[in-house]
């Protein structure tokens, strides 16, 4: 269990701190370096999503389609977004949840019978809450979206980053149509210098322009800290995390250094201090909040350095301050959780979309039961099969070789040595 705690002194103002660190942490960056430590509780949240992504996105994929079914074909054009381990085939994917997929027949042009994917109908049903969902928190998407392009420098993104973070702020899968379309006079298309099309915020909105650290200050902070503009992060650690007497003292004097909204320039901030350390900090805490699952892959910020004005190796504040955030090695991959924002495996701020994503998820553990027990679920509604099918007729040693999770943590690590390296996605 999480025992949460507010680093910063027990009496004196915030610039009332040693004069040895605060020079230090002013001028230079701290050469601290806190140990990586297993969470279970927080890989479990990771690790109960398995598949509900790619899940999700099939679901919404076949949900368009006019017969609300489609060819294998035709789903495969799609693989690149289902982000599925090579080897899998997308088939024998949805087969593992036959109570959210129906498979059926077509014959393609040859008169070969083609595997054809359509929903149940309970499936169905989640999909249009979810479009329900979407309808009526529409201006709380349009505000996040907003502010994500806000903090960058010119209020660009490429539209292929923004792609990536879609399902973590939850936005529509086809949000370029359904959403930026229906906004243009928010929104803008631009050509960016690489040719690549980027989403350009037309103006600026300076009510989004506050911190949900900010917002939180009156609440959460001490009056002479919010006064002096030196805001403190929410720290917790997972119990029995051993910190030292150093790293503790060092981690009490660094909160009290001033805060940077993410929202206004730091360019005059040297990036090797630990002050602009706090500010980049602070970029990605406001960045997670910006997520409903307040979660993201680590890869999905790496290639924002540009646009959000970071130094070399930014990601490497998650590390610094496994406090803050925590990086979860679970499905092969690495994701970064805001620990604030979870009460053991519970969000304690739920978005609506996050409550249907854990009923399909359940679904999806239901399914996977019922056909290991050789017990392929049915769909409730017959009528609903006849009408698709008349459409259509018409710890041990890990998998990577290493032997722990300790040592396939710092060898992921690696990879990120220079975020300016990560090559975009095709």
């Amino acid at each position: 269990m999480l025992h949460r705690l507010l680093l910063r002194s027990a009496a004196g103002s915030c610039c009332e701190y040693r004069k040895a660190y605060s020079y230090q942490q002013i001028f230079s960056l701290v050469n601290v370096k806190l140990k990586w430590a297993k969470d279970k509780v927080l890989d479990a949240v990771v690790a109960g999503e398995k598949d509900l992504k790619a899940t999700c996105f099939l679901l919404s994929t076949i949900a368009a389609a006019s017969n609300h079914c489609l060819p294998i074909y035709r789903l495969t054009r799609s693989r690149g977004q289902v982000d599925l381990p090579h080897d899998l085939k997308l088939s024998t994917f949805m087969r593992r949840y036959p109570n959210i997929f129906n498979e059926s027949y077509v014959l393609d042009s040859g008169g070969t019978r083609v595997p054809c994917f359509g929903l149940t109908l309970e499936a169905l049903n989640i999909h249009q809450e979810e479009l329900n969902v979407l309808q009526q928190n529409e201006f709380d998407i349009l505000d996040r979206l907003c502010k994500l392009l806000m903090l960058t420098r010119d209020r660009i993104l490429p539209l292929q980053t923004v792609d990536q973070l879609k399902w973590d702020m939850g936005l529509p899968y086809d949000y370029h149509d359904s959403l930026i379309l229906h906004h243009t006079e928010l929104f803008s298309f631009v050509r960016l210098p690489d040719d690549r099309v980027g989403l350009k915020l037309l103006s600026w909105i300076d009510r989004l322009a506050i911190s949900k650290l900010q917002q939180n200050a009156a609440s959460q902070q001490r009056e002479e800290d919010v006064r002096n503009n030196c805001l403190a992060f929410p720290i917790g650690f997972p119990r029995g995390f051993g910190l030292k007497r150093k790293c503790m003292e060092w981690l009490k004097e660094w909160q009290m250094l001033p805060y940077t909204s993410p929202y206004l320039d730091a360019s005059h901030l040297d990036p090797r201090t630990d002050v602009s350390e706090k500010r980049i900090v602070g970029v990605f805490h406001e960045l997670l909040h910006l997520t409903i699952q307040k979660k993201t892959e680590r890869k999905n910020v790496s290639n924002l350095r540009k646009p959000l004005s970071l130094p070399q190796k930014f990601t490497k504040v998650f590390e610094r301050h496994p406090g803050i955030f925590y990086i979860s090695m679970k499905c092969d991959t690495q994701t970064v959780i805001l620990r604030e924002a979870y009460d053991r495996q519970q969000l304690l701020e739920k978005h609506p979309l996050v409550d249907l994503r854990e009923r399909l998820s359940a679904m999806m553990k239901e399914g996977l039961l019922d056909r290991s027990r050789g017990v392929r679920k049915k769909t409730t509604s017959t009528a609903l099969e006849d009408k698709q099918s008349e459409l259509i007729n018409g710890g041990e040693v890990t998998r990577n070789g290493f032997s722990s999770e300790e040592d396939l943590y710092h060898n992921l690590l690696s990879e990120y040595e220079s975020d300016d390296l990560m090559h975009h996605p095709s």
